[in-house]
């Protein structure tokens, strides 16, 4: 079954840097789209970053310079590296597939766990 397993969460100060990693199994990671989204404490779950099978990324505007996704497909797993961390980017964050089936013709989300990360001022 999928799995996606997120690490490299932790506490640091503004203008530090994090590496954040997700590391999946069962399905083809080569030919699928990934993301990372995040979640403050009372707000939704929102878009942070996406990455897709070709390697284009996109970004949510509040991280665009700052963040940079990438992939490993020997690898099967997806990073996020985040420099000059603000505390508005303190948050739960999520690696995202989405996956689309064939049988039932719709897509179909997976999510981690989730990896805390705190920036502090």
């Amino acid at each position: 079954q999928v799995q996606l397993v997120e690490s490299g969460g932790g506490l640091v100060q503004t203008g530090g840097s994090l590496r954040l990693s997700c590391a999946t199994s069962g399905f083809t990671f080569s030919i699928n789209d990934m993301a990372w989204y995040r979640q403050a404490p009372g707000k939704q779950r929102e878009l942070v970053a996406g990455i897709s099978s070709g390697g284009s990324t996109n970004y949510a505007d509040s991280v665009r310079g700052r963040f940079t996704i990438s992939r490993d497909n020997a690898k099967n797993t997806v990073y996020l590296q985040m420099t000059r961390l603000k505390p508005e980017d303190t948050a739960v964050y999520y690696c995202n597939l989405r996956m689309f089936n064939r049988l039932l013709f719709r897509y179909n989300d997976y999510w981690g766990q989730g990896t805390q990360v705190t920036v502090s001022s």
